[in-house]
């Protein structure tokens, strides 16, 4: 062999003998290592039985300590519920004795509740027969006394009632006749010299204002010219100012009919201008009307502004102040509202000053007392309520929205100057030709008045004069009395205040004579 072959079957042969070698080594090495660990695991073994053991002993006594502790805790608990058994036997068997005691007493009243009974029966049937005889008795009186009158006892019973119900009637109207003349002769005197006073120091200015206003032409041509052609001009004026246009025979006239005198006035201004320009046509009319519009806006406010300064009456909101201009262009029953308000404010002021109270204020609530009447809206609360809730809204004192609100009793009066503007509102509208009435409404009115006088027995005639202001009744002397008069007064004068809806007052006069007549021939 060559050399090179030999080296390497020698190389090999070492090889494996070292491979060998290698395997015997680490066998031997794992054996004592797997000797080493069961020697270690059997100690832990031991040692964990050891302390098993011993946690065993632990919580065996642990156990037998908490047993007895448990135990001794339950024995109490037994003998607590013994304890407590055991006084509630004795407070029923306490309670079973006071039972038959009192049962033993109940049965001893009943005893003599029986004999007590037996006792009263006896009693009531003595009474009873005592009280038959006396009916008896009593039905026989009644006769006798019946026989000896002439008279069923009925009949006397209502004789007395009716002599008893006029002989009360008549002195009440009596008593109540002298209450009402000593109220009238102590406070008459004052109150009729603060009214005269009130009434004397105000001017009283009167304006009419009516639901049509004439416009005067300067010859009848213009009205061509204000109808337009195919009436196109006096349409776009009739819906531009919301107003009516009567265009008739009248001769250099046009009548403008609208509720509303506000509107009224603007279409007067408008057509004022349109006439004086000459230039009529839709366009042109709807420029002017606004600009009319914008012009009485600033009126309003002014104649607002001067209406304020002359009665003295500073810090009012301005929308309040565009209010009362308003209201110049408003009529109540045919009276200027703007006039009427500043009649009651003078009227309040005079008579606030005269018992000693506020002047300003119940000068301020009497100019604003009927701005409710000039909405800028519709709504449907009356005029009493909305001024109120208007005059509140803009910071107006209390007592002056009190006394807005309660002019016509629809709120309650909780200041003094409330009745002051009330009476005030009275006297401006009941002062004879402050407003106008609708004939038929003033006739009907009238006739109201006399027919209800004519409804009470005795009355043969009656007659409303002064305007309504004054029933004269005449009545049969024969069947009225002058007690009876005075009664009859009375009773029309209530129905009348009760019944009916009427300015200011109405007096009532009942005339009784008996007249004698002989002819001598």
């Amino acid at each position: 062999m060559e050399p090179n072959v030999l080296s390497i079957i020698i190389g090999g042969i070492c090889l494996i003998a070292g491979i060998i070698a290698g395997k015997f080594i680490f066998a031997r090495n794992t054996k004592k290592i797997v000797e080493e660990a069961e020697s270690q695991s059997q100690k832990i073994i031991s040692d964990a039985k050891t302390s098993a053991e011993n946690l065993k002993k632990e919580k065996l006594l642990e156990a037998k300590e908490k047993f007895v502790q448990m135990k001794a805790e339950h024995d109490r608990e037994v003998l607590d519920k013994n304890r407590k058994i055991s006084d509630s036997e004795n407070r029923i068997k306490q309670k079973e004795q006071s039972i038959n005691q009192k049962l033993d007493n109940l049965d001893k009243q009943s005893k003599e509740n029986d004999a007590i009974k037996e006792t009263l029966n006896r009693q009531i049937e003595v009474v009873n027969q005592k009280r038959t005889e006396l009916e008896k008795h009593q039905e026989e009186h009644i006769r006798r006394l019946e026989k000896i009158a002439g008279l069923s006892a009925e009949e006397a019973k209502s004789q007395l009632v009716e002599s008893l119900k006029q002989e009360a009637q008549t002195h009440a109207l009596s008593l109540q006749q002298e209450i009402i003349e000593d109220a009238k002769v102590k406070a008459n005197k004052e109150a009729r010299k603060i009214v005269i006073q009130t009434i004397q120091r105000t001017a009283a200015e009167q304006t009419i204002e009516n639901t049509v206003t004439v416009f005067n032409l300067e010859s009848d041509e213009i009205k061509g010219q204000i109808i337009g052609r195919e009436g196109r001009n006096i349409r776009a004026i009739e819906a531009a100012t919301g107003v009516d246009l009567i265009v008739d025979d009248t001769p250099e006239a046009i009548v403008l009919s609208s509720f509303d005198p506000l509107r009224r006035e603007i279409a007067r201004l408008s057509l004022q201008r349109l006439v004086a320009d000459g230039r009529i046509h839709p366009a042109r009319i709807e420029e002017v009307v606004e600009k009319t519009r914008r012009q009485l806006e600033e009126q309003v406010l002014e104649i607002g502004e001067r209406t304020v300064i002359e009665m003295g009456i500073h810090g009012l909101h301005k929308e309040l102040v565009r209010i009362v201009g308003k209201m110049r262009f408003r009529s109540s029953y045919g009276q200027n509202l703007l006039m009427h308000s500043r009649e009651v404010a003078n009227l309040c002021g005079i008579m606030a000053a005269e018992l000693g109270l506020n002047p300003k204020l119940a000068k301020r609530a009497g100019l604003l007392h009927d701005i409710g009447k000039v909405p800028d809206e519709e709504t449907e609360l009356s005029h009493a309520l909305l001024g109120a809730k208007l005059a509140e809204k803009y910071g107006e004192n209390p007592a002056v929205v009190n006394a807005i609100g309660a002019h016509h009793d629809e709120m309650e009066m909780q200041y003094v100057i409330s009745p002051i503007i009330q009476s005030c509102d009275a006297i401006s509208g009941a002062r004879p030709g402050a407003r106008r009435e609708i004939m038929q409404q003033y006739l009907q009115r009238i006739k109201e008045l006399e027919t209800l006088a004519l409804t009470y027995p005795g009355v043969e005639k009656a007659y409303a004069i002064q305007a309504g202001r004054e029933l004269r009744v005449i009545v049969e002397a024969d069947k009225v009395t002058d007690a009876d008069s005075e009664k009859l007064s009375f009773e029309i004068a209530q129905k009348i205040q009760t019944e009916m809806t009427y300015p200011g007052q109405i007096k009532v006069t009942v005339i009784r004579e008996k007249r004698t007549v002989n002819v001598a021939r």
